[in-house]
């Protein structure tokens, strides 16, 4: 599907979700929830073009695998976090999804760490 038929599920949920608050508001949040689901299933089949895409990568410039890995996981973490914190914002309870957003980004520090210290001590090398 593209970027307008998600679209257009999208504003169907969000124009149903608002005549259904007026009646009972947690049918509202359980259709934002299920589009919201439904979007993030087809964006998840978008992987396959970016794996292929950084696999092709991988071949021109001889990257060291793991930083690839970690790049995806990186991805990964976001894109799984901002989801998760967008329907706790949409459900009312924005508290929690800021400590999901702040628990992303911490975890992506901590996946991230072993490439930030490859690159300081290629650096430390170059100033040796």
């Amino acid at each position: 599907m593209t970027v307008i038929a998600m679209a257009a599920v999208g504003l169907t949920a969000v124009l149903l979700s608002v005549q259904l608050k007026a009646l009972k508001g947690e049918y509202g949040v359980y259709l934002s929830a299920a589009a919201c689901l439904f979007i993030f299933s087809y964006g998840i089949r978008k992987m396959e073009t970016i794996l292929a895409g950084i696999r092709q990568i991988e071949e021109y410039i001889q990257i060291n695998q793991v930083y690839l890995t970690v790049l995806i996981k990186i991805i990964g973490i976001a894109y799984i976090a901002e989801f998760s914190a967008g329907i706790c914002r949409d459900s009312g309870y924005s508290a929690i999804g800021t400590q999901i957003e702040i628990f992303g980004k911490l975890s992506i520090l901590a996946v991230s760490m072993p490439i930030i210290l490859a690159l300081l001590e290629t650096l430390g090398g170059f100033l040796t």
